[in-house]
């Protein structure tokens, strides 16, 4: 008897984990978004709404930790107090490139003035395409601002969850579809999150944070307190000194409501550009870029990537997002499982 109540015991609690880390992805149609549920709760949402100010993409957003922190600023789309109100158009997670064709698909927002939004371009959502387990697949259109389209996006996200982490693959296929597509070398891109501020570097700089109703306020020199965020390359550089490096992975350690956390992106060895360039920011923005290679190099290297018509390149990347402390050895391991399970 006493063995079998053990027994019952852990599969119980092998039930209940396996309950708590379910992944599920439900459309939700009438807000134009897709929620992705880890157990009963909101891990991220896919949105795809033309409709909301300064939301010229599809991005994931928010994006929670394994305690059920959000790591993403909320601003524009959500602000909370204290944040920064710097660069509305970074918001969430999401893949874009400053230079296409001439196009500024990274710096679009509201925010534009009218005599500029000629030069910026819009990635519109066009169809889900496949729910099944923890995938969801997409299609979306990068569009110049006279509605031509330059790219046919196909995205996969596929979700994974554990005790102590979350990640999502994004893997994306990029075609040019009515014409030669030319990638200039440009500093804004490409594959990105805007974290939340506990996750910023300290500074003693002024900024611009809101208030509690939302409001901007001009902040002499910022109270750090709660800010805590450290970047560490795979390559050991530190700091804001990752920016401008070449490096197969970057981590974000900090902590958030008493809850450790790294947050990760991983470049992949079969994407063009290899290893990546980083424009990691101490004020939030933390992106890789394997595109904008003469402005990081100072000169020295220079890509200036092309698709033909019809051409495809597939770019493959992880957000891998842990609760706890990592070593650099640790993430190589998590790393190294990623380069191996995507093909």
């Amino acid at each position: 008897m006493k063995n079998f109540l053990i027994f019952l015991i852990f599969l119980v609690c092998s039930n209940c984990q396996e309950q708590s880390t379910k992944i599920t992805i439900i459309p939700v149609e009438a807000e134009k978004k897709v929620d992705i549920l880890i157990g009963k709760a909101l891990f991220t949402s896919y949105i795809y709404s033309t409709d909301i100010k300064d939301l010229k993409k599809t991005i994931l957003f928010p994006v929670y930790s394994p305690g059920g922190n959000m790591i993403t600023r909320g601003f524009p789309l959500v602000p909370m107090p204290g944040e920064r109100v710097d660069h509305p158009h970074q918001v969430g997670f999401w893949l874009n490139y400053g230079d296409v064709n001439g196009i500024d698909f990274w710096n679009n927002s509201d925010a534009i003035p009218p005599e500029r939004r000629s030069e910026m371009g819009t990635i519109r959502h066009k169809s889900i395409n496949k729910i099944e387990d923890n995938l969801l697949r997409v299609t979306a259109e990068w569009v110049d601002a006279a509605n031509t389209v330059l790219l046919e996006e196909n995205t996969d996200y596929i979700f994974h969850a554990d005790k102590n982490y979350r990640s999502i693959d994004r893997i994306t296929r990029l075609t040019a579809v009515t014409g030669d597509v030319l990638f200039n070398d440009n500093k804004e891109g490409m594959i990105a999150i805007r974290v939340t501020r506990a996750l910023e570097h300290p500074t003693d700089e002024p900024i611009r944070v809101t208030d509690a109703a939302g409001v901007a306020t001009e902040v002499p020199v910022k109270d750090n307190t709660g800010v805590t965020g450290h970047y560490t390359s795979s390559t050991g550089i530190t700091g804001m000194a990752v920016w401008g490096k070449r490096a197969p992975w970057v981590m974000l350690s900090g902590e958030i409501n008493k809850e450790k956390i790294v947050v990760a992106l991983f470049d992949h060895p079969a994407n063009t550009g290899y290893p990546t360039f980083w424009h990691a920011r101490g004020y939030g923005l933390f992106a890789a870029n394997p595109l904008g290679q003469k402005i990081f190099s100072d000169g020295k290297l220079e890509l200036n990537f092309t698709l033909e018509k019809n051409e495809s390149v597939t770019f493959y990347h992880r957000l891998f997002i842990y609760s706890g402390v990592l070593s650099i050895d640790q993430m190589e391991t998590y790393y190294q499982e990623f380069i191996k399970s995507v093909p």
